[in-house]
């Protein structure tokens, strides 16, 4: 166990956590075995000896919101920001500069790059990819084994973020294009491979992805599917 003298620490810790720098855990929050919170960027440690107290002199720390759980083996870059009542899976990797609102769950194994920006109350399943310059709203659900890109023409050095609003739905297994914004309310089918801008409230299927029916339309049988019918 490594805690860091300079770190504000009003959580609890299930055994052994690493937590480097400035860092605040905020009361009522659970630090699970294994994780490790402000840890440095590669710039700040390279050629500097490999220690957790050379690290710790270097971190900027990071913050974690009240009542938040962190999961086993869970790694948290310095300046990531996490809001109140945050959850993670196990083996969760979320890098520097990513901000993260309240409410927001992020499932077992998902890969967090960095600098990505990502609201209230999303539910991101197991095993996501979703890497720098995302911009992610507020009640987006990110099923299982989603991966958002950054680069059409890997590797550029142009960098574009994918942009999903507020109220969205993304399948299993999709894959998001660099550059394209996912409207408001809009539905992503499992599978879909997304290269063009999807309009709010409208649900898109397929490999390129298309339109097929609207929000309300897919609601109207989500509420069939629930009741049996």
């Amino acid at each position: 166990m490594f805690l860091s003298k300079k770190a504000s620490l009003r959580g609890k810790l299930e055994g052994d956590v690493t937590v480097l720098g400035p860092s605040e855990i905020g009361e009522g929050s659970i630090l699970g075995i294994y994780t490790v919170v402000g840890y440095p960027t590669y710039r700040k440690i390279k050629g500097i000896s490999p220690s957790l107290e050379a690290y710790d002199e270097v971190s900027e720390g990071a913050v974690i919101g009240e009542s938040s759980f962190i999961r086993s083996h869970s790694v948290i870059y310095e300046r990531v920001r996490i809001g109140k009542s945050v959850q993670t899976g196990h083996g969760v990797l979320i890098r520097e500069d990513t901000v993260i609102g309240d409410g927001t769950v992020v499932g077992s194994h998902t890969i967090v790059d960095g600098r990505v920006n990502i609201g209230r109350n999303v539910s991101i399943q197991s095993g996501n990819y979703i890497p720098p310059e995302s911009v992610i709203g507020n009640n987006v659900f990110l099923a299982p084994f989603v991966v958002i890109t950054n680069d059409r023409y890997p590797a550029s050095r142009r960098l574009l973020g994918v942009h999903i609003e507020d109220e969205a739905v993304v399948g299993a297994n999709s894959v998001l294009i660099s550059g394209i914004k996912v409207g408001r309310g809009a539905v992503i089918g499992a599978g879909a491979v997304v290269t063009k801008d999807v309009p709010p409230d409208t649900v898109v299927l397929g490999v390129p992805a298309r339109p097929v029916m609207s929000r309300d339309a897919y609601d109207r049988k989500k509420e069939e599917y629930e009741r049996g019918a």
